[in-house]
């Protein structure tokens, strides 16, 4: 992702062995891209750009590179040091023709927030003002990465914030979903997991039908689609972000 506080991200591609390394967003027209996801249906890449205060959408090589969504002016100092504008984790329900995202606020702040809009932005409204963003969750600890299940149509996401509600892996069903009215109190969702250390990357694997998730503290964990059994897959003296899978 760069150095945070510059403008410097960018988004690649590799074969899986590591060979054959492309650039696919250059240094510059990203600032700090952070959870990525492949619509493989249209394919396309949605990705979050923390402190750039975006969502982005593109071909898989690059091209038709679009903002989706924008919270703020990144060259706005104000703007650019809220952590309310900072979009994190994004995913795509195709069933729906929507796409999902959290803007994460203050570290442990209590102040996450879930958002979803159409795929397609409102003919002559623009990623700033667009007016179909609906407000699914506000108030929760720290939301990080996100997944839709579309068999079930079930809305998952890590949360980093403190416990008992942080550190976790949560979940709600999309169809009692809907956006906050003020002074509304968020919908029922489970914590289908707890005890990780600073939880960020998720992953879920339709096929086998289990969840792999990773900290901060170093950790990648596997659990059942519902949460349980959560077993280490791998423990290690580094801090791990996001996390991607590949059935080979």
């Amino acid at each position: 992702m760069g150095i945070p506080t510059a403008n410097d991200g960018t988004v690649q591609s590799c074969k899986l062995d590591g060979s054959d390394v492309k650039t696919v967003i250059k240094a510059g027209d990203v600032h700090t891209p952070k959870q990525l996801i492949v619509d493989q249906v249209n394919d396309k890449l949605y990705f979050c750009d923390r402190e750039g205060l975006r969502v982005w959408r593109c071909n898989l090589e690059g091209s038709e590179y679009e903002t989706l969504i924008q919270t703020g002016d990144w060259k706005n100092e104000k703007d650019a040091a809220d952590p309310s504008n900072w979009c994190v984790g994004i995913s795509v329900n195709q069933k729906e023709g929507k796409f999902y995202w959290t803007q994460k606020g203050t570290s442990k702040g209590g102040e996450g927030r879930i958002f979803r809009a159409n795929v397609q932005t409102p003919k002559g409204e623009s990623a700033a003002n667009r007016t179909d963003i609906e407000l699914l969750f506000s108030g929760l600890p720290e939301p990080i990465d996100i997944e839709i299940d579309e068999d079930t149509q079930t809305l998952l996401w890590t949360d980093r914030g403190d416990p008992p509600t942080g550190n976790s892996l949560n979940s709600a069903k999309v169809v009692e979903l809907k956006a906050l009215k003020d002074g509304e109190k968020n919908p029922g969702y489970k914590i289908l997991a707890r005890q990780l250390h600073e939880a960020i990357g998720l992953k879920l694997d339709r096929v086998n039908k289990q969840i792999y998730l990773t900290d901060l503290g170093g950790t990648v964990y596997r659990t059942g689609i519902d949460g349980k059994d959560k077993k280490k897959v791998y423990d290690g003296e580094y801090s791990f972000s996001g996390i991607a899978l590949a059935h080979v």
